[in-house]
């Protein structure tokens, strides 16, 4: 395979989610790799942990982007990264998703005419009250290669207009991560008895979307149906994200989580740990719903929408905010072990765990081409 020049390729990403799917990535590119964080979610207990946890090299981090409004992210972002590319101008530009830090990195390399890379392309909620299917959208018009996770989204971009050659179907670069985020057995029954829990004896939830956190009757009626679950006798582990903590107290629901075992925010890898042994996933996490079919488990996804469809046939049920959480659980926790059986017997329909492998020989064609018409 071609070698690729030192940092020639920027990645682009901003949150603790593209951090994940990216690690691979980047160790796979090496010198070629130029990280690049805008710092749209930044703070040490985190996204400063994630990259110290994935061993990544130190990025070239944006500032004054955390904390603004949605305009106020990208525009910030643009600014420092037309300044950055033209000083030091990469071959190619990846970006990941849909977050706020993706869109601002491909207006970016497309105002400079540098080949833009879009993994995880064609995802679709068609849900036009989420900022991020604006952002997905966006950044699929612009791109010049999309890295579609499946076929489905393939068919999306097809249906969308996009022309078949600029698209390739990779799989998605989650399957990786968690394959290689995953610790060994020995320590996952540790992190269990630390906790006091007993493999496929207990719940494991997360609620971070401003849908559900920024609503309080929602947040109420999420932590309710999880009360309720603990309660009726399966543990709930709850890791709380720093921005839920606030709005729980903003609205004086410290009370509904009485009976929950909360704790501080995971790490990556003890995060999957926990969910490759609960008997149940309740979340409002894009990411898990994906996660949980490379680790056989089922999953409750609070939310109005979701782009993932596919994870929907087998592992998860979509529900709002309400009693349907508590109908669904009991459930599938009734389900259970026969149902965890049948759920480790399927595979991921996220692809073969060679999803940045794939990536990287499209950004070596990329990146050839580029110095090709350099040189000409």
């Amino acid at each position: 395979m071609h070698s690729l020049p030192a940092r020639s390729v920027a990645i682009v990403l901003g949150t603790r989610p593209e951090l994940v799917k990216l690690t691979d990535l980047v160790r796979l590119l090496g010198p070629a790799a130029h990280l690049i964080h805008t710092g749209q979610h930044y703070d040490e207990e985190l996204s400063g942990r994630f990259l110290s946890e994935f061993r990544l090299p130190e990025p070239t981090f944006l500032t004054g982007v955390g904390g603004r409004s949605r305009a106020g992210q990208i525009s910030a972002a643009l600014a420092q990264l037309d300044a950055l590319f033209t000083a030091e101008p990469p071959l190619a530009v990846v970006v990941q998703g849909d977050t706020n830090a993706a869109l601002a990195g491909a207006l970016a390399a497309n105002s400079r005419e540098i080949p833009l890379l879009h993994v995880e392309a064609g995802l679709r909620s068609h849900d036009r009250n989420m900022p991020e299917e604006h952002n997905r959208v966006l950044i699929d018009r612009i791109a010049d290669v999309l890295c579609a996770a499946t076929v489905d989204n393939r068919a999306n971009l097809l249906a969308e207009g996009v022309s078949d050659e600029r698209i390739a179907v990779t799989g998605n670069t989650v399957v990786e991560a968690v394959h290689a985020q995953l610790p060994p057995a020995g320590d996952r029954t540790g992190l269990l008895e630390a906790y006091g829990l007993r493999a496929d004896g207990y719940v494991l939830a997360t609620v971070h979307r401003p849908e559900n956190t920024d609503d309080p009757a929602a947040l109420r009626a999420i932590l309710s149906e999880l009360s309720s679950i603990a309660a009726a006798g399966t543990p709930v582990l709850l890791p709380l994200h720093p921005r839920t903590r606030v709005r729980v107290q903003a609205a004086g629901l410290e009370g509904t989580m009485a009976g929950l075992r909360v704790t501080r925010p995971l790490g990556y890898g003890d995060f999957l740990a926990l969910a490759r042994h609960a008997a149940l996933i309740v979340s409002d996490s894009g990411g898990i719903q994906e996660e949980v079919t490379v680790l056989g488990r089922p999953l409750i996804v609070v939310r109005r929408s979701t782009e993932r469809p596919e994870a929907m046939v087998d592992f998860a049920d979509l529900v709002e905010p309400g009693p349907a959480i508590g109908e669904l659980a009991a459930r599938r926790l009734a389900e259970s072990p026969r149902g965890l059986r049948r759920l480790a017997a399927l595979p991921s329909p996220f692809g073969d765990g060679r999803a940045s492998e794939r990536i990287v020989h499209l950004l070596t064609e990329i990146v050839s081409r580029a110095e090709f018409a350099t040189a000409a």
